[in-house]
């Protein structure tokens, strides 16, 4: 196989990761003649490596050494060290660019400067601290991506609070599961949001959150629909003394809760992920200097929303004195490649959007280069999902001069990428192109033995520091640790599949767990039953979420159904309009089919994942053993079912 892409002499040289390296050698020794030999360095020397990174990014004075212990879980990263991560970005604070550009459906960009950015931060930081928050306390927003949020993110973190939010398109129940977790001080929102040309008045989600949030103190309310929430502070009023310039920052430890994000809540409540100020620092700077090369004047506009890990992460371009770009409203807004028509607006150095995005604009007939000036564009990111041969192919050919198609896979877990693109590394179709930096990563089989060449469990065998500081409400860490470690002693399983090529690139071929990953927002199955099993014609229900073979996604239901009750066109329409509203829209399954039974391991769980690989070609005989399911004639059942790219 050829590579798609491939970096030019010029690439190499100006690379950040190529001064990276440079530095590495002049105080180590050692040489590193491609990338392969800098990334088994910095695996083999774990705290080398870290060390080094800290350095070359100018943090400051560390206390005492980078790597306290090394065990996994709960290896120590930089004891004794303080920082605050809003710290880094206002050492970027230029003149010349503007920190954010707002994009919206119907109304003009606004640019933020990086003065009024700071002001408004600072501002804000005041006013929380107004409301009696300090640090620890939990700082919680239910928002669309908007700068608000970024404003409302970093003045929590300045002052040593911890910050979590979800995006309005979450219903008020699913926001309440994840958020009403953590007690939180203060809750930030927004009145609503445009989406798709309509108008989505979230006034009575917010009055259900709030009452389901006895904690909160004070309520903080962004304006988008011109709507009034009541018993709110308004957001100018929050950001009233904005104009001082001055952040007075907390100093944390490295470890210091930063911000808690979600899982997917695929086995009852969502799990409260907690990762620190320094770890995510440390990654995030890695990721998008190195790794994505991006820097001070690039424009980085990744399409996401406040409950993806992408919106923490793009955020980030913040660390390295990038401008970074939200908005809130559809990617098809008024055409199927609104998207590009947006990055060519802005100029997007850095794009960032799923295989499902792509797979529309094919479909669309869309041919972004000739219809947009993309010529500022040489990075398309893409994650979510695996990205098929063929729409990387349709990438190559139809975004732009020389664009680097950067096919990523990482997860909230550590809220970074595992493996990825490279500036100095070449693109395969259908493959990404290496384990990113400080990543031990492996394929391994059932019996923990390394496999090449064909399908495996990724893993990751040396710690990182963004791994999760702990879970919330865990407090002896059973819940983390079964997490990852209950299947390999000492070894990060994360649940997906992988193959790993003799050339070092990686196959990712989706999920080896049941987590419905639906455009690159993550929901848990367990969502889904919560409403649809409350139906009195719904015995018990069954979703599967299927990476299909052209990048598509197929989301069926199945739906027991209770003596005498029919599906009719009512009950799916009622069924639908439930997930619609108490779930999330963009979780409405694909098709909703009668089944005779669900079947179960013995001990009752729903054989998911065994069903998944059935829809994804596997071997009826090899997906499960049958004498551990409570019905194995049900497995036949749903072996004869034709998936879409099948049929």
């Amino acid at each position: 196989m050829q590579p798609q892409w491939e970096p030019t002499a010029q690439d190499i040289a100006s690379a950040r990761i190529t001064d990276f390296a440079a530095f590495v050698s002049a105080r180590t020794g050692a040489q590193f003649p491609d990338y392969r030999a800098l990334w088994q360095w910095s695996v083999d020397d774990i705290a080398g490596f870290w060390q080094a990174l800290w350095d070359y990014f100018e943090l400051g004075p560390v206390a005492d050494g980078v790597l306290g212990s090394r065990t996994m879980p709960g290896a120590r990263w930089f004891p004794g060290t303080r920082l605050n991560y809003t710290d880094q970005v206002i050492r970027q604070v230029r003149p010349d660019r503007p920190a954010v550009i707002a994009l919206h459906e119907d109304a003009e960009p606004v640019e933020i400067s990086w003065a009024a950015l700071i002001d408004q931060v600072s501002a804000f930081a005041h006013t929380l601290r107004g409301f009696g928050v300090g640090a620890g306390d939990r700082v919680v927003g239910y928002l669309p991506n908007v700068p608000e949020t970024i404003v409302a993110f970093l003045a929590t973190a300045s002052i040593g609070a911890v910050w979590s939010a979800c995006g309005q398109d979450y219903s008020a129940k699913a926001a309440l599961d994840r958020l009403g977790q953590l007690e939180p001080t203060v809750l930030v929102t927004a009145d609503g949001y445009r989406f798709g040309g309509k108008r989505h008045d979230k006034r009575d989600d917010i009055a259900a959150l709030r009452a389901g949030l006895p904690s909160v103190r004070a309520t903080v309310a962004v304006s988008q629909l011109g709507l009034e929430v009541p018993d709110a502070t308004a957001w100018p009023d929050a950001v009233a003394d904005a104009g001082s310039g001055v952040i007075e920052t907390t100093a944390v430890d490295f470890d210091h809760p930063l911000w808690i994000v979600f899982s997917s809540g695929t086995t009852g409540l969502p799990k409260g992920i907690v990762h620190g100020h320094g770890g995510v620092l440390l990654e995030h700077l890695k990721a998008v200097a190195l790794h994505s090369d991006i820097g001070p004047d690039d424009t980085f506009f990744w399409y996401t929303s406040p409950s993806w890990m992408m919106w923490n992460f793009q955020v980030a371009g913040l660390l390295t004195g990038a401008t970074v770009v939200t908005y809130d409203g559809s990617p098809a807004a008024g055409a199927p490649d609104a998207l590009w028509r947006l990055a060519a607006r802005v100029r997007a150095t850095v794009l960032g959007t799923s295989p499902g995005y792509v797979l529309g604009c094919i479909k669309a007939g869309s041919v972004p280069r000739t219809e947009h000036d993309l010529s500022a564009l040489r990075t398309v990111g893409i994650t979510g999902s695996a990205l098929p041969v063929s729409s990387a192919l349709w990438l190559d050919a139809n975004a732009g001069e020389h664009v680097q198609v950067s096919s990523i896979s990482g997860g909230t877990d550590v809220v970074s990428a595992f493996i990825g693109g490279v500036p100095t590394v070449p693109v395969w179709p259908g493959e990404l192109s290496a384990p990113y930096l400080g990543v031990a990563l492996d394929a391994f089989d059932e019996s923990g033995r390394p496999v090449r060449g064909e399908v495996g469990e990724l893993v990751v065998t040396e710690p990182m520091p963004s791994m999760p500081v702990s879970f919330w409400r865990d407090p002896d860490g059973k819940r983390y640790h079964d997490a990852y470690f209950d299947t390999y002693v000492g070894v990060w399983r994360h649940g997906d599949w992988i193959t790993v090529t003799e050339r070092g690139s990686v196959v990712v071929h989706g999920r080896s767990d049941s987590t419905l990953n639906r455009h690159g927002i993550r929901m848990g199955s367990a969502d889904i039953y919560q409403v649809v099993e409350q139906f009195p014609e719904i015995t018990e229900a069954l979703v599967i979420g299927a990476e299909q073979p052209d990048g598509g996604y197929w989301m069926p239901l199945f739906v027991v159904l209770a003596p005498g009750a029919e599906l009719t066109e009512d009950l799916r329409t009622r069924i639908a309009t439930a997930i619609r509203t108490e779930v999330s829209p963009r979780h409405v399954p694909d098709e909703i089919r009668v089944a005779p039974g669900v079947p179960h391991t013995r001990t009752g769980k729903k054989l998911e994942v065994p069903i998944k690989k059935l829809f994804q070609g596997a071997d009826p005989d090899r997906v499960v053993e049958r004498t551990a399911v409570d019905d194995p004639e049900l497995l036949d059942w749903y072996a004869r079912i034709t998936p879409p790219h099948k049929a």
